[in-house]
C-alpha cells in the first residue's frame, strides 16, 4: 500500500503550528527532525532541545487528495508555506517502529531518563525508564508529554495514588511510579494503547503496581493526583469525571492544550479547582490545579 508523505522546512517558532495543523488535516503521523545539522548539547533541567530549523514530515494516506491539503495549507498557513510544500509517494512500511532509528536517550528535570530499548545515557546516575510505545503515543519528544515528565519530575510521589487519563504509551504512568507512587491507574479507550502500557509497565518492573483499564470502566475511586495529556475539547468534556475522580485538595495536570485554547479549558476546571499560572513550551500548555476542598 503507498503512502503521500509532505516535507517541510519551517523556522523554530512555527513548529509546534504547523504540527497541530498538520493532524487537525488527517496526518497519520507528524514527525518532526534537524534540517540543518544542528549540534544540540544536553540541555538544561527543564529544557528541550529545540532545532532553529526543523523539517516536519506527515505522513497521509493514499485516499486523500494532495491538491485539495496542498492548498488547505496554503490557505490555512499562509501561501509561503504552501510553496515550500514538497510531496512524494512512499510504500509502506512498519511507520510504528521508524521512528526508533533517531530515539535517543532523553532527561527530563534534574533525574528522570526516557531511553529506547538496550540504550543507557553515559552518566549512571538517574531514574531510568525503558520505553517501547509500538503503536501508542507518547515518546517524550512530543511538547505536551515533555512538560508532563518534567513536572512529575519535580514531585515527591511517595506513597502518592495517581490516574494517568488517556496513558498512551504508559510514558507517564510509568514514570510516577519509578518516581514513587503507590499505585497508577493508567486509563485509554484504544486498545492498542492499554496494550503498550502493559508491556512498558512489565519491562521498567512496575506492572504489580498498575492498574490498566479502558476509559468505559472508570473506577469508582478518588485519587491524589491525576494527569490528563489529551486534547483541550476532550479536557473540556471530562471535567466533571475527572473532578469526581480526585481527592479534596489533590493534584491535576492538564496537558494537549494550546496557548490559545487555555482561556477555554481553564472556564472549564474554574468550579472544581484553583488553577496556577499555565506553564509553557513551543505554544503548547500544562496546567495545574487543586481540587476545591468544598463539597459539590
Amino acid at each position: 500500500m503507498a503512502w503521500h508523505q509532505l516535507q517541510l522546512t519551517v523556522e523554530k517558532a512555527q513548529t509546534a503550528d504547523i504540527e497541530s495543523l498538520l493532524e487537525k488535516l488527517g496526518a497519520l503521523s507528524v514527525t518532526l527532525d534537524d534540517a540543518a545539522e544542528e549540534a544540540l548539547l544536553e540541555p538544561a533541567p527543564g529544557e528541550a532541545p529545540l532545532w532553529q530549523k526543523t523539517r516536519i514530515t506527515g505522513l497521509f494516506s493514499a485516499e486523500q487528495d494532495t491538491q485539495q491539503l496542498h492548498s488547505e495549507i496554503s490557505r490555512l498557513a499562509g501561501p509561503e508555506i504552501g510553496l515550500r510544500l514538497t510531496w512524494e509517494v512512499v510504500e509502506d512500511r512498519q511507520w510504528e517502529r521508524v521512528w526508533l532509528d533517531d530515539f535517543q536517550p532523553m532527561r527530563f528535570g534534574r533525574n528522570l531518563w526516557i531511553c529506547p530499548d538496550g540504550q543507557r545515557p553515559e552518566q549512571s546516575a538517574g531514574i531510568f525508564i525503558d520505553l517501547d510505545p509500538g503503536l501508542a503515543f507518547g515518546t517524550g519528544t512530543h511538547p505536551t508529554t515533555a512538560l508532563c515528565l518534567n513536572w512529575l519530575d519535580r514531585q515527591r510521589l511517595e506513597g502518592a495514588t495517581v490516574m494517568d487519563f488517556g496513558c498512551g504509551s504508559g510514558i507517564l504512568a510509568v514514570a510516577a511510579l519509578k518516581l514513587g507512587a503507590r499505585k497508577v491507574i493508567a486509563i485509554d479507550h484504544d486498545l492498542q494503547a492499554l496494550e503498550a502500557t502493559r508491556a512498558n509497565a512489565e519491562k521498567n518492573g512496575v506492572l504489580e503496581r498498575l492498574q490498566i483499564l479502558h476509559s468505559r470502566d472508570l473506577p469508582q475511586i478518588a485519587v491524589d493526583l491525576i494527569v490528563a495529556n489529551i486534547l483541550a475539547g476532550t479536557l473540556i468534556e471530562l471535567e466533571a469525571t475527572l473532578a469526581a475522580s480526585i481527592k479534596p485538595a489533590g493534584t491535576i495536570i492538564l496537558s494537549g492544550l494550546l496557548r490559545e485554547q487555555v482561556a477555554q479549558v481553564s472556564a472549564a476546571y474554574l468550579p472544581h479547582f484553583i488553577l496556577t499560572a499555565p506553564t509553557v513550551q513551543d505554544n503548547w500548555v500544562l496546567l495545574e490545579g487543586e481540587r476545591r476542598q468544598k463539597a459539590d
